[in-house]
């Protein structure tokens, strides 16, 4: 495999120091690469020769690296990350961070905890790239086809206890109600510092079988989290990354349901906010065949909710109706007294379903209908879900363009616009955004000038 140098051509001390502490031989390295490599389906015929080429400096291409590192890890009983086997340093191998579904627990770790410090680092690709519709279906695709993770367990690294994972639950806990209440914009930073400073060393610490599914669970709900604020402060490239990582541990958790809430809840939602409709339903779909018998009423209804939004983009009303009128009735069997309802799905309820639908009415410009499932939303919605309030005003408000309510729907703007002001939520000025352009048939009205001198002004 052809070979690229490093910048200045530099020993590989990193390389170097992991050999020794693994007591492992060229030969004994190479051969282990080339073996993870054909778990992967490549065919790497590395040798010793190989390996002291890349302890001179010189760097494999592709996904060498990476195998590199799970190779060394396995020999180790330790996670070891491409940093540290001294690889990372192209933009082209780090611009695949957190995009892949890995095969192997080690390497759900490896690529999870690369994520977190690359967040951290800031690294500009990560906030820069674009979203790939291919690479949020592809990682349903793997997760549908791909068998149980065996073994979770780790015997090596600091002890994780029942304690330990107790404290990532309580921490999300608080971070979903900071985040509902004034927006990711301030939340954020302080998730991922806490990935990527606490919860990776946990991840690559000793546990259980037991408490590493658990430990899997719980960072897979607050991965998802981070991607949603990711989402919500204007990087949808990035959330795209952290949900498809949620979505891999959420496998080794051996969390079917889970899995299927981040098709559905996240990657489903994405794909909506950058109007790729097909891809909608599709995740939604896949969401509960993969789920399917493992997931109680609440979450099946939320499944076909994000289904039918795709076929209201897709300007299919008839496949719209059929999936509602499924989704109430599953809603309908839920049962709040029966405790059977997971944490992550406790809180969907009647007023997020009337959000969905006030989505798809819109969609299909049905203004009328969406105008009624908006006002129930915001009727069922506490004041604590500050954000998902404010964006049920901007629904309630175009639904009025529609009806060419066009003084009323001013008003409803002008409120979701006065409750933004304590927020900071990219995604909820996205909506205003959208109001805007939908009143520009009426842009000689005064009332409509006004609110969107009072827009700029907020968004200067």
């Amino acid at each position: 495999m052809a070979v690229r140098p490093l910048v200045a051509r530099q020993p590989n001390e990193r390389l170097q120091a992991l050999i020794q502490e693994a007591g492992c031989s060229n030969a004994g390295l190479a051969r282990r690469v080339n073996m993870v490599g054909a778990e992967r389906g490549l065919d790497l015929r590395y040798d010793k020769t190989s390996v002291a080429r890349w302890l001179r400096g010189q760097q494999p291409r592709g996904r060498a690296p990476g195998i590199i590192a799970e190779a060394l890890g396995r020999k180790l009983g330790r996670t070891v990350t491409i940093d540290e086997v001294g690889m990372a340093n192209g933009r082209n191998l780090a611009s695949g961070v957190g995009l892949q579904f890995a095969p192997t627990v080690l390497g759900a770790i490896e690529q999870v905890c690369e994520l977190w410090r690359s967040d951290v680092g800031r690294r500009d690709f990560l906030s820069g790239s674009a979203v790939a519709a291919s690479a949020l279906v592809e990682p349903s695709r793997d997760w549908l086809i791909t068998g149980p993770d065996p073994l979770v367990a780790r015997a090596a690294g600091a002890r994780v206890g029942v304690s330990d994972v107790a404290a990532v639950r309580a921490m999300t806990d608080a971070l979903v109600r900071l985040d509902r209440q004034f927006g990711s914009g301030h939340v954020r930073p302080v998730v991922v510092h806490y990935l990527n400073s606490v919860v990776s060393g946990m991840l690559s610490g000793s546990y259980r079988e037991a408490v590493g599914r658990e430990l899997f669970a719980a960072v897979s709900r607050l991965t998802e989290l981070a991607g949603y604020m990711a989402v919500d402060t204007g990087q949808p490239g990035l959330a795209q990354r952290y949900y498809i990582q949620a979505l891999r541990l959420a496998q080794a958790a051996g969390d079917r349901a889970y899995g299927g809430y981040v098709l559905a809840a996240s990657m489903s939602h994405l794909a909506a906010q950058l109007g790729n409709p097909r891809e909608i339903a599709q995740l939604a779909r896949a969401a509960q065949e993969g789920a399917r018998g493992q997931v109680p009423p609440r979450a099946q209804a939320m499944f076909l909710a994000a289904e039918a939004r795709g076929h209201a983009l897709l300007g299919d009303g008839h496949a719209f109706d059929l999936v509602v009128g499924r989704a109430e009735e599953a809603l309908e069997r839920a049962d709040p007294e029966a405790g059977d309802d997971p944490d992550w799905i406790a809180h969907w309820d009647e007023a997020y379903l009337a959000d969905e639908l006030a989505h798809g009415h819109r969609d299909l410009g049905r203004g009328r209908e969406a105008a009624v499932a908006a006002r129930k939303s915001l009727s069922g919605h506490p004041e604590s879900r500050a954000r998902r309030r404010a964006i049920g005003l901007a629904l309630l408000a175009a639904a009025q363009v529609q009806q060419r309510e066009v003084e009323q729907a001013v008003h409803t703007g002008g409120r979701a616009l006065e409750m933004l002001r304590t927020l900071r939520s990219s995604r909820g000025m996205e909506y205003l955004g959208d109001l805007k352009e939908r009143l520009e048939p009426f842009a000689a009205e005064v009332v409509v000038r006004e609110f969107g001198t009072r827009l700029e002004l907020y968004a200067a």
